[in-house]
């Protein structure tokens, strides 16, 4: 039997139908429980209701590829979301990101403590993203970034010093919104362990085309576009470290041996803090 769900929207309601629990959604990997964190169906939902409520999430950080490298450079591995965004402020609003910009005056901005949510907080790698960030200045003035596809400008953007295929793949999808590239970080890889669609024994800094492929093949099969995908898993998941903790440590322990198994009911997606509180699910 189908699944259905219900989308609310001001005084408007509809449902929508997803496949049953126990079918697949691709080889090896089953929908799951609609209502059941993290499984595809949930994920597919998600993705439908943000579309449905106009709620997508919005993947530009800058108003250009200039703003939009050093946006993301500033950001990823070890710099919360909140403080890499306070540094690209910070650089934008004092006029850096420009060529002719130098290291050391970029250096000095991101020094000085951020303003990050009334309290200050110090950038952990100011000097090392100084050097990335202006060097990457000097190659975006002079020449001429291949925007014909989003893998096209990813691969391209990895000659920056400091921008490896995580990064280049983040600054594609947020400027052309890319579907042919995946920002494959942390919590991304973790949804892929608990819902079975990426191989746990593949890792990113080894096999990074090799698990994008997997995402992006994933993403066909739950019919949904790579980019929205990725966004709404990177929120959901972000916003639930302590459930991610505990499926992760039961899957891992043996305890659940199918994706719909290792999973946490939610009925009410306004409760997680990630959604818009404009969406619900019918049991």
């Amino acid at each position: 039997m189908n699944q259905t769900a219900g989308i609310c929207w001001g005084h408007l309601g509809l449902q929508v139908e997803l496949p049953p629990a126990d079918e697949e959604v691709m080889p090896g990997v089953v929908w799951g429980a609609v209502e059941a964190f993290p499984t595809p169906a949930y994920w597919a939902y998600q993705v439908l209701a943000r579309r449905i409520t106009c709620t997508t999430i919005s993947h530009r950080l800058g108003s250009d590829l200039v703003h939009e490298v050093a946006a993301c450079l500033l950001g990823g591995y070890g710099v919360p979301a909140e403080v890499g965004l306070a540094a690209y402020r910070r650089l934008r609003d004092s006029g850096a990101l420009c060529l002719g910009t130098g290291e050391e005056k970029i250096l000095s901005l991101l020094a000085a403590p951020l303003d990050v949510g009334g309290r200050p907080v110090r950038y952990r790698f100011a000097a090392q993203k100084s050097r990335c960030l202006s060097l990457a200045l000097e190659v975006l003035a002079n020449e001429k970034a291949p925007i014909e596809s989003g893998r096209a400008l990813r691969d391209w953007l990895t000659r920056l010093p400091g921008v490896g295929l995580k990064t280049a793949s983040w600054i594609a999808r947020n400027f052309m919104d890319a579907d042919d590239v995946a920002i494959l970080d942390i919590h991304i890889v973790r949804a892929g362990e608990l819902g079975g669609f990426l191989d746990p024994s593949l890792t990113v800094e080894r096999h990074y085309l090799e698990l994008e492929a997997q995402f992006l093949k994933f993403s066909q099969h739950l019919q949904v576009k790579p980019s929205e995908l990725d966004s709404v898993i990177w929120l959901e998941m972000k916003q639930s470290p302590r459930s991610v903790s505990r499926l992760l440590a039961s899957k891992r322990s043996g305890a659940a041996d199918t994706p719909r198994q290792s999973t946490h009911r939610r009925s009410r997606p306004h409760e997680r803090g990630a959604d818009t509180n404009q969406s619900f699910l019918l049991k």
